[in-house]
């Protein structure tokens, strides 16, 4: 069976060494970058199934990228890459600033190797396709997934979109019609609710209507007070 990949990415040799020690012998294939440069190599030739990435690197110069900036390349670049953010930042806002940046969780420093751990094996069971029936495709008005190849398009445009983006996108598509809170939004895409910060519900809903919801008549919408819901506009809304 073919081990998965993870790349751990921090300038402080101490805490590499120890994260990734404890992913090798919990039985993952384990790389390790000292800078933001190296960790975007690292991706091009490994293709990891899972970045674990400090925040705080060097620095935020085109040759010394912080973990922000090396998280904005690979997103911009079309890897949609699991990230985990490791950082010794706290605060509320750092981890919703995170999140909207486009890591798939945050742990933060000092923390338990129980905790990593517990948090990486969660974002690859979310992320991973898994075992699924064949021609399962999603469709909603023109909006398509594919479940299987995790492509998605709208009419005749393709659409690259991160893996929280594919997963909150396809619970939308599962259930349409029908209006998800943000809590179980939360639940059911994050598995938890970060302590309370459901702003980051409203940030990637946000992605999602720029990348695939661009045209009227829309298809994803707020009600106010109790959730989204994503849904096909009637006849006469196309009229």
């Amino acid at each position: 069976m073919t081990r998965q990949r993870v790349l751990v990415v921090d300038d402080e040799e101490n805490v590499a060494h120890l994260v990734a020690s404890v992913l090798r012998f919990d039985g993952f294939e384990v790389f390790v970058a000292d800078n933001g440069m190296r960790a975007l190599i690292a991706v091009a030739e490994h293709r990891p199934d899972l970045v674990v990435l400090d925040v705080m690197l060097g620095g935020s110069t085109d040759d010394d990228p912080d973990g922000f900036e090396v998280l904005r390349r690979l997103r911009a670049g079309g890897s949609g890459v699991p990230v985990v953010f490791l950082t010794a930042r706290d605060a509320g806002p750092d981890r919703v600033a995170g999140l909207r940046a486009g890591a798939d969780d945050y742990v933060v420093k000092p923390f338990s190797l129980e905790e990593l751990l517990a948090r990486v094996h969660a974002v690859l069971r979310r992320t991973a396709p898994g075992p699924q029936v064949r021609g399962s495709v999603l469709r909603v008005d023109d909006l398509e997934l594919d479940e299987d190849s995790r492509e998605v398009r709208k009419g005749d445009r393709e659409i690259t979109l991160t893996t929280t983006e594919f997963e909150l996108l396809r619970l939308l598509m599962r259930n349409e019609r029908v209006v998800l809170s943000k809590s179980t939004i939360l639940e059911r895409v994050w598995n938890y609710d970060f302590g309370g910060n459901a702003n980051i519900v409203e940030s990637y809903i946000g992605y999602l209507r720029k990348k695939v919801d661009t045209d009227e008549p829309k298809l994803i919408h707020t009600i106010r007070g109790a959730g989204y819901v994503l849904k096909a506009p009637r006849p006469a809304q196309r009229a």
